[in-house]
This record gives structure tokens, sequence and C-alpha cells, in this order.
């Protein structure tokens, strides 16, 4: 998690329930500078996909709240279908850079319409917080390799992970 109140939000959105504090994260998310360019051809916004089990136990996609949100301030689809989890992941928040991406790696699966609706787009893809970047990146792979030109990634926070030097 981001420290001080960053690291607070996240974690009261994604471990006590407060679903009501995305609004004004995708708030400040969306003040984020994007060049011209992307703001002018980003034609989807994409969040990254919570095994089934863990959404039940949440009660939302932390990172479909935040996808949702962003997308109606930029004007553009919040696509919910075209990314899934093809399996459940053991939680990151306590493993090295290396373990991450074994741990991610082919967990994401394009749906079945997802290449029509990708093909040539320019995807925003959206998560809570990065660490190591592992699971926006399996998740970005399977975009790309679904027929998405581009994909620009937006999160709230950056997080260390356990390999780091610093944290």
């Amino acid at each position: 998690m981001p420290g001080g109140t960053a690291g607070a939000i996240v974690h009261a959105l994604k471990y006590a329930g407060w679903s009501g504090v995305a609004e004004g994260m995708a708030e400040r998310m969306a003040r984020v500078p994007w060049p011209r360019d992307v703001v002018q051809e980003r034609s989807m916004v994409v969040a990254t996909p919570l095994a089934p089990a863990r959404e039940r136990e949440r009660g939302f996609n932390q990172s479909a709240l935040l996808g949702r949100a962003l997308a109606s301030r930029w004007q553009i689809p919040f696509v919910s279908d075209c990314v899934v989890r093809a399996r459940a992941t053991e939680t990151q928040t306590r493993l090295t850079p290396e373990e991450r991406r074994n741990n991610v790696s082919g967990a994401f699966r394009a749906s079945q319409n997802a290449r029509e609706r990708l093909r040539g787009a320019h995807v925003v893809l959206v998560d809570d917080v990065v660490t190591t970047g592992a699971t926006l990146s399996e998740c970005a792979t399977t975009l790309f390799e679904s027929g998405a030109r581009i994909i620009s990634i937006v999160t709230f926070g950056r997080a260390p992970a356990a390999g780091d030097r610093a944290h």
C-alpha cells in the first residue's frame, strides 16, 4: 500500500468496505495530465479483474469502481467484460517481485466477445495500486494479444514491493 493518507484510503476501500471513497480517488486520478494524443484516442476504460471469490468477499471490485468513475469523467465507455480472471491467485501483498510475476502468470484471459471490441483500441487499464507491475503487465498482455493497439495504465498509488531495497 502507499503510505500515509493515500495508503489509509486504499486500505479502507479494499479491506474495510468503504466503496464510497472510490469517487474521490477517481477524481484525483482524473487530474493526471495525459498527453494530448492519449486524451484524443483513448476509447475505453478496463479495470483489472478480481477473482470471483475475492469479489464476493469484498462485495465489489475496487478497480472497477475506479474505472467506472474515471470513464464517466472522461466520457468514454467503461467495459467490464473484456478481461476475466482465468484462475484465482494468492494475495500479492507479501510476495517478492519474482513471486508476483509467477503468481499472476496466465491468470487472465480475454472474454469471448473481447476481440471485436478491442481490435485497434486504445485501452486505459485501471488498478488501485501498482507495486511491481506484475498484475498490470499480465492484464495488459492479455489485452494486447486480444487486439488492443495501445494500453495506457493509471493507478491511484504506488506501493513498495517486498523485494524493494528501500521502503
